[in-house]
């Protein structure tokens, strides 16, 4: 599904926005006659930028459905912009519009770019930002265009837009985009992602390219055709974004709207390696993990988990925190999982049976400790012949 700012939801907000924008000029397309990619600007791109490389990294993970707005903030502060600084904050996309721009730029729908931002905007020019930029690459030719890195490597913080994650795998995967993000994350640029950006920031992807799937699905048949994940076959090096704070993590969003959290089992079971014991054969086949390090991070809608890297050099420390809109209307909760014993029964058309999957809820302001693993009460979920129990939160 394509996700789409708060701003597209409230449509005359969005036009009053885009339209201020086109009347001061500060927005503009590079999408020309030929090109194979577009480039939308709100701000001034040319301006310059005196921003250090941040200490630590910084990822944000959003559930898909209305964008937080804080998050956004988040980024824009942890990436060492302030006023007078200037900082070029992009997004990518594979398909979609430049509506990001004007959302996180400007304060209100008048386009102020001073004082306080209201409920549903972001205000960046206010933060300090000099530009607010989106890049729409459609294909691998579009990837690997010097102009695409250009401008992406200038970024100051990025941000993977909502859409179909089957299209950042196969258009952007290894390509010139890729190693260009890659040299970002190694300057510590603050990278985030939503709905299908969410969903190639693990170390592992449900990469979607046969569509979705539901947890029914994946639940009876972990081997379902359309359990797609990427990198394929699993192996612990070659994946897409895979940034060192989620190692061994798949991700997941919109999980309670969508009722995705035995989905979310299934794969994370997947990565689980075979073993053998006294009992019999256990994990899944093309695994290549041991159990405990086999993790899962579900977000609701309107719900953004900030990871927050700590230290002067990696290996980091990572904790997680939550925030949502003041507006929000949902509980807004993310889900901490792990696999504590490999799968007794997961093989291709079989249904899965794993005991005792750890979840840790967050739906408060609790800080969670991502790197130990701790923070949070645990509950265990067993997923027998293809149903989930649990027992009492």
């Amino acid at each position: 599904m394509v996700h789409l700012p708060r701003i597209r939801s409230a449509s005359r907000l969005a036009v009053h926005g885009l339209l201020f924008a086109a009347s001061l000029g500060l927005l503009s397309t590079s999408a020309a006659a030929g090109k194979k990619y577009s480039h939308f600007v709100t701000g001034d791109a040319s301006a310059p930028v005196q921003v250090s490389a941040p200490a630590a990294p910084s990822f944000v993970l959003m559930g898909g459905g209305p964008d937080v707005d804080e998050a956004f903030r988040w980024m824009i502060t942890r990436a060492g912009i302030r006023p007078g600084t200037g900082g070029r904050f992009v997004i990518i996309r594979a398909t979609g519009t430049e509506a990001y721009d004007p959302y996180i730029f400007y304060s209100d729908a008048n386009g102020n770019t001073t004082g306080s931002a209201i409920d549903g905007w972001v205000g960046g020019a206010a933060l300090g930002l000099s530009s607010v930029e989106t890049l729409v690459v459609p294909s691998i030719d579009a990837a690997n265009d010097p102009g695409v890195s250009a401008v992406l490597s200038k970024a100051n913080a990025v941000f993977v837009a909502g859409g179909d994650q089957s299209d950042y795998i196969k258009f952007w995967k290894g390509t010139a985009l890729d190693r260009t993000l890659q040299q970002l994350m190694a300057r510590n640029v603050p990278v985030g992602g939503t709905s299908a950006g969410l969903a190639v920031l693990g170390q592992f992807d449900f990469a979607a390219l046969r569509g979705t799937v539901t947890s029914e699905q994946t639940l009876s048949n972990p081997y379902n055709r359309y359990v797609t994940l990427d990198p394929a076959p699993l192996a612990l090096t070659g994946g897409f974004i895979a940034p060192a704070a989620l190692a061994g993590t798949i991700t997941d969003s919109h999980l309670d709207s969508r009722d995705r959290m035995g989905r979310l089992i299934g794969f994370m079971s997947r990565l689980v390696q075979p073993s053998s014991g006294s009992g019999g054969n256990f994990g899944c086949p093309g695994g290549v993990l041991p159990a405990a390090q086999a993790r899962g991070i579900g977000i609701g809608v309107e719900t953004a988990v900030l990871v927050e890297g700590s230290g002067t050099a990696a290996p980091y420390s990572y904790t997680a925190r939550r925030v949502t809109n003041v507006s929000t209307t949902t509980e807004s909760a993310a889900y901490f999982l792990r696999t504590l014993q490999s799968p007794t029964t997961c093989a291709s058309g079989q249904p899965l049976t794993v005991l005792s999957v750890e979840i840790r809820k967050l739906a408060d302001d609790t800080v969670f400790d991502l790197s130990n693993w701790t923070g949070l009460p645990a509950y265990h979920v067993d997923a027998i012949s293809g149903a989930l129990t649990s027992s009492p939160y």
